[in-house]
């Protein structure tokens, strides 16, 4: 059984093949994504380079995920920002979808013109346990319906309002689901009803408005999304099959052009005593998304969240080369920085300020409080300070002479002593780019991605330009 993997990225359509029956990769190729006039384009280009350095060959399966042009923007609107706001973009995210921005309460004439502005694809709209508030999602439900963007509604929130939720879509002639709740109850989340639906959506929206439908005339499975593709992976690798098993606990950096996507599998339990939770529960398998620290489509938004006078100041690069290049990477986003160049460095710059970021935004935060019985801390999020391992994905990292530096930006700091970040993890690369194929494989055999992955993610070193390729292998629990 050959199979074939695909993975429209927003920056690089990505492609490899495997022998099911060999348990092995024969190959590996990658050309830009051509989402502007027709992606086929880009997959012929990376097909023709692949068969260049293997061969020709069949394929008997075809296995698709995307994230080109961004992916599936998506808004989530909740009630209350600690909980079911919170709920919502677990959904979404879960799902694989880019979360651009997460409302609570009810939204003002302003916020629902800034969700219009926005352009999502999806609009996720939640809030109240059951039997619970009504008059906020009435109220939310009543601000979209007037929107003139033609987004699609999906409402998880109170069941008790969903035939009036329905009644106002139905109206305004929108697009849209009623599923299950993801709060029925407090503290109590139930995402999977929701995940699936933005699934759906995926599928039956985002492929036609990507351009995609002639790819999915090419395979009998659905595309899915990219970063679900990654999870699915995650949650594999870590937790096994019923035969094999996983390598436990462990954080995912996958760093692209329009995003950095962080997956973190582990409880996230505190490391520290005298800790009460705060906000909802975490989900073993976690991913968060942040759109604005992309290394191309979002490279200009990233430069905005960093101090540029600082980072010029402690690596000696001036402000203005550092200016000038994402400049040009905004113009031209397929741009590859030279190795050994002073553009090389400001790239690893750049990215590792990325993982500082966006890892800052996915673990735990810890606060101090006081009780009649002392001083103690409260957790909102997972604690990953004791987390074993970092898993690095993405163009950025493999290609960078020294990805650990890149990696090291989500390491535990003193000064920053709230964010529970890994403190002595040791860093691995996805060299072949095979997490999001792996993902896809685990649809249809699970044993044989397991085996692969296992096999193709190298320990790094920092006496060598990528990773280690002796003998090294990853422990399993």
């Amino acid at each position: 059984m050959i199979y074939l993997t695909v993975d429209f990225g927003s920056t690089y359509t990505k492609l490899t093949v495997i022998d099911g029956k060999a348990k092995k990769i024969l190959g590996t190729s990658s050309a830009f994504t051509t989402i502007s006039s027709d992606v086929m384009c880009g997959f012929e280009k990376a097909l023709s380079t692949l068969k260049q350095k293997i061969g020709e060959f069949q394929y008997d399966k075809l296995l698709i995920c995307s994230s080109a042009a961004g992916g599936l923007k998506m808004v989530a609107l909740g009630l209350v920002p600690d909980l079911t706001a919170k709920a919502a973009k677990m959904a979404a995210a879960s799902a694989g979808a880019k979360v651009i921005k997460t409302y609570a309460y009810e939204i003002s004439r302003s916020e629902a013109e800034e969700i219009s502005q926005i352009q999502p694809d999806i609009v996720l709209l939640c809030g109240g346990t059951d039997g619970g508030n009504k008059a906020v999602v009435l109220a939310n439900a009543h601000r979209l319906a007037q929107s003139k963007v033609p987004f699609a509604i999906i409402y998880a929130g109170n069941k008790s309002a969903s035939d009036e939720v329905a009644d106002i879509f139905t109206a305004a002639n929108r697009d849209f689901i009623i599923t299950d709740n993801v709060m029925p109850q407090f503290n109590v989340l139930n995402t999977v009803p929701a995940k699936e639906c933005i699934h759906k959506l995926f599928i039956t929206r985002i492929i036609q408005a990507k351009g995609l439908s002639r790819v999915q005339n090419l395979t009998e499975y659905e595309i899915i999304p990219t970063p679900l593709a990654v999870l699915n992976a995650c949650e594999l690798l870590s937790q096994g099959t019923n035969q094999s098993k996983g390598i436990g606990d462990f954080m995912a950096i996958d760093i692209g052009g329009a995003t950095t996507d962080i997956y973190s599998m582990s409880r996230g339990y505190p490391s520290i005593d005298n800790v009460m939770y705060k906000g909802l529960p975490e989900p073993y398998g976690k991913r968060t998304v942040e759109g604005d620290l992309g290394m191309r489509y979002s490279l200009t938004s990233l430069l905005e969240n960093i101090n540029l006078d600082l980072l010029s100041k402690t690596t000696g690069i001036p402000a203005t080369q550092i200016n000038e290049w994402v400049e040009a990477c905004d113009k031209e986003p397929n741009r590859i920085a030279p190795p050994t160049s002073t553009a090389a460095m400001i790239e690893q710059i750049l990215a590792r300020q990325a993982v500082q970021l966006a890892v800052e935004r996915h673990v735990g935060v810890y606060t101090k409080a006081f009780t009649p019985m002392g001083e103690v801390y409260t957790l909102s999020g997972k604690d990953l300070i004791n987390i074993p391992s970092v898993i690095g994905i993405g163009g950025v990292i493999v290609n960078s002479q020294n990805p650990i530096s890149i990696l090291r930006g989500c390491l535990y700091s003193a000064s920053s002593y709230e964010y529970a970040k890994p403190k002595s993890p040791q860093f691995l690369c996805d060299s072949k780019y095979i997490f999001a194929s792996m993902g896809l494989l685990s649809l249809v055999d699970p044993e044989l991605a397991l085996s692969l992955l296992k096999q193709e993610i190298k320990i790094l070193t920092l006496d060598t330009k990528h990773y280690e390729n002796s003998k090294q292998k990853i422990v399993t629990r």
